[in-house]
């Protein structure tokens, strides 16, 4: 029998995370703050989930999209899989089949929700929607299936009619606000030398920037940030001041982004990752020395794991 449990096939954080939906960012958070991840031990750094892990994960998750909190979610998947007694349907809601089948449609929900109270100029009930969806989904699939939605329609709208810049400038400071505070104070960071997070000379769109920062300081990883539009000669004279481990430039626009940039960053006697992030630099033509990673998501698991994070 032991042997048989030994051998059950495992998966790493980032085949569960697409399994359920999720940024592998969530999942490390989920592990580290309620003890839901891997029961057995695995050698290395990299985690891998069992079946009856990934078991856990979903019943908190199902917990999560009837309205539990994090911690009450964790408890009931961790009781209910360890056979105990279920715990009140007033405390930790037992998911029924039919919730299983609106479960789908749980972030559409609450970009709906956003977007009333961003319509209604309600900033206080607009930060706490963004700010309550990050503790329970975390910050990279928060700002994937619930922010990008809300900001793209608005931007849109904004575009076409003219109307709702207030709206969307409300729903840009409430997320820049909810960011910073779910970002976590590095104070013993994995990486001795700090990531710098910038945006590319003419990229002034630095809220991705933020939640990427928020992402990592999640996974340990000690970044510096400095922010939008940065030109190429403060980057560089940032480089040879700190000695990073690694530089992420964010992109949002074609327009903002040019490999040259990358060539201008100097050399110094400790390697430096150099990392083109976001959909400006999809059809530019990058160095060989540069990583190229799509979006905030694949950016925070790049940078982590190449930087020496834990996965």
């Amino acid at each position: 029998m032991e042997r048989e449990r030994i051998e059950e096939p495992t998966l790493p954080v980032a085949a569960v995370a697409r399994r359920l939906g999720i940024a592998p960012a969530t999942l490390r958070t989920w592990d580290r703050r309620y003890g839901i991840g891997p029961r057995e031990h695995t050698t290395g750094r990299h985690r891998r989930y069992a079946p009856a892990d990934i078991a856990r994960l979903e019943l908190m998750q199902q917990a999560l999209l009837r309205g539990s909190s994090p911690a009450e979610a964790a408890e009931y998947a961790l009781r209910a899989t360890d056979h105990e007694p279920e715990p009140p349907a007033e405390s930790v809601p037992v998911p029924r089949e039919s919730d299983l089948l609106r479960a789908a449609g749980a972030r559409s929900a609450a970009v709906l929700g956003l977007g009333r109270a961003a319509m209604a100029m309600d900033a206080v009930a607009t930060q706490q929607l963004i700010a309550d969806s990050i503790r329970g989904l975390g910050v990279v699939a928060v700002w994937d299936d619930v922010l990008r939605p809300v900001l793209t329609a608005l931007a849109t709208r904004c575009a076409q009619s003219g109307e709702s810049v207030e709206v969307e400038h409300l729903v840009h400071e409430c997320t820049l606000a909810a960011v910073i505070g779910a970002t976590p104070a590095v104070t013993a960071p994995r990486n001795p030398r700090p990531v710098l997070l910038c945006c590319a000379p003419e990229e002034r769109h630095a809220l991705p920037l933020y939640v990427l920062r928020a992402a990592l300081a999640d996974g340990g990883v000690g970044t510096q940030m400095l922010g939008a539009a940065l030109p190429a000669d403060a980057l560089a004279a940032a480089v040879r001041r700190t000695g990073p481990a690694a530089v992420a430039v964010w992109s949002q626009l074609p327009g903002s982004a040019g490999a040259e940039l990358f060539e201008r960053v100097p050399r110094t006697r400790q390697r430096v990752r150099l990392f083109a992030c976001g959909p400006g630099w999809f059809t530019t033509d990058l160095p060989d020395r540069v990583d190229r990673a799509e979006d905030v998501g694949d950016a925070a698991d790049r940078i982590a794991t190449l930087v020496g994070a834990a996965r």
